[in-house]
Formats: structure tokens, sequence, C-alpha cells
């Protein structure tokens, strides 16, 4: 019985870890799928201009731009979860010298700026922190092609909420009523409660979800760029540290490779890391500030 238990809920864990990765896979199609919409059948505005070369080359050219950053997220986001970031499979020698650890759970001594993570079960190199949207660490060797993804999250969600400003104009055209101010806040219960159509809630809710997704990725984003700038992680954040820190362009090397203002163009240009992951030139002192 203990057993059966213990298989039934290691399965639901499991289950439980790919949802955020199917959720957000959900999401970011019905989105593109959503603007695509707009793009190919309600723009532009205009009835004259709808079936005009102008209208056409307008149409191509916003199309080739979303599925530009879809494809550079999709595969950003596959990289990301194929590098693996632990000390797996890595040499890391004597393990002796300044910033080094032992830790009991791997039983291996890990270098500077690694740390046990006990969602993976590994320790991780100059592991930032554990992504709960893709159910993996974000370390030393996937941390370009996660920042990556976040720009093209960016990018795209911000896209998305400009061609979705059509249908917040739809939905307040009457003014600011209490049917469309719940419309946006609480589309589902609108839509259980028969109040709206279902074609009415899928455009609200995907435009509620556009500027929600937009605000909390900016948060994320550019807390990431400023982390990266100071030559920081976020776990080095928390303690005020910044032995790291190697200057702007440097830190943007050791970062996204040696050819960090072209990488992040595509996924598959590739861009050599000037380290390993073990060792870092240390430039200020590796003692908590508080």
């Amino acid at each position: 019985m203990t057993s059966l238990a213990t298989k039934v809920f290691c399965r639901a864990e499991r289950v439980c870890r790919h949802l955020p990765v199917l959720l957000n896979t959900f999401l970011v199609f019905s989105i593109t799928g959503e603007v695509s919409y707009l793009v190919l059948v309600e723009a532009p505005l205009e009835a004259s201009l709808k079936k005009t070369a102008w209208s056409a080359w307008w149409k191509a050219v916003h199309l080739i731009a979303q599925y530009f950053m879809l494809g550079n997220i999709c595969w950003n986001s596959l990289l990301f979860l194929k590098t693996s970031p632990s000390i797996k499979g890595v040499f890391l020698g004597e393990g002796m010298g300044q910033g080094w650890r032992y830790c009991y759970t791997c039983e291996a001594h890990t270098p500077p700026r690694c740390s046990h993570c006990y969602d993976c079960k590994v320790c991780v190199l100059r592991r930032d922190h554990h992504c709960v949207f893709f159910g993996q660490c974000v370390g030393f060797h996937n941390y370009r092609y996660f920042l990556s993804c976040l720009l093209f999250m960016w990018s795209g969600l911000l896209y998305a909420t400009l061609m979705n400003a059509e249908v917040f104009i739809v939905i307040l055209k009457e003014g600011v009523t209490v049917h469309s101010v719940l419309l946006l806040l609480i589309p589902w219960i609108m839509l259980v409660s028969g109040r709206v159509s279902a074609r009415a809630f899928a455009f609200a809710f995907i435009a509620d979800t556009c500027v929600v997704g937009f605000l909390l990725v900016s948060a994320f984003f550019f807390f990431h760029l400023f982390l990266m700038v100071r030559g920081q992680t976020t776990r080095e954040w928390y303690s005020s540290r910044r032995p790291y820190n190697l200057g702007l362009l440097r830190n943007l090397q050791h970062n996204l490779g040696h050819y960090w203002y072209i990488c992040w163009l595509c996924p598959l240009i590739p861009s050599p890391m000037p380290g390993d992951g073990i060792h870092f030139e240390v430039t200020g002192s590796l003692e908590p500030t508080r």
C-alpha cells in the first residue's frame, strides 16, 4: 500500500512539475493565434484599405515579426530546458580554494557561486534561481537562453498588448460601465453567467493576459538586466555582494558569451563563454554586507 501511494505521489509530482510549462505554452500559442487573427481579419480598421497592396504588405510584415518572436521564444525555451546547468558530468578539480564548499547532499566539493537546488536535486554552477515557469534552474550554461527568452517574451507581449488596444477600445466604446469593467476584470464569471459570448470572452481574456503578462515579464526582464550589468546573480543580490563585478562589457561577455552583441538575435548563433562556470575572477569581498 505504501509503495502504491509513493508511486502515485511521484507521478503527481512529475505532472505538477510540468504544468507551468504546459500552461505557458498554451498561453503563448493562444496569444499568437489571437494576434494573427487580428492582423489577418480585423486589421486595418478602415474598410477601404482591407484589400489594398499596402494592407497586404502591412499584414506580411506583422506576421513575419510575430512569428520571428514566437520562433525565438520556442527555440530559446527548448535549448534552456535541454542545457543542463548542473555539476553532473563536470570535472570540478581538487575542490580547494576560496569560496569552495562541500555539498553533503551531492557529496561533492562545489565551486564559488554554485549551490544546491532542492527542486532539481543537484548542485548548479553559478546558480541564479530555480525558474518555476520552466521547472529548471537558471545557471552558468543556460543563462543566455533564459535571458533571450525573456527578451522576446517581453517584446512579444508588448506587441500583443498594442495590437489588443482595439479590443479595449471596442469593450469601452460605450464608456466605463459595470458590464465593461467586469468583462475586463473577471471574464470567466461573465462567461459562466451568460452575460457575454464565448468570442467576447476569448478576446477579453487574452487581452487581459497580454497586459498582466507584459507587466510580470517586464519586472523579471529588467531585474535580470540590472543583475547582469552589476555582475550579480539573484542569490548574490539578496546579500548585496558584488565580488564578481568586472565592468559592463565583461559582465555581458561572462553572461552571454563572446558574441553577446549579436547572439540574442537567434539562439543558433554560437557564442562561447569565456569561463567554465567553476573559476571566477574576484574583484571584491566575498563576505555579505548585510
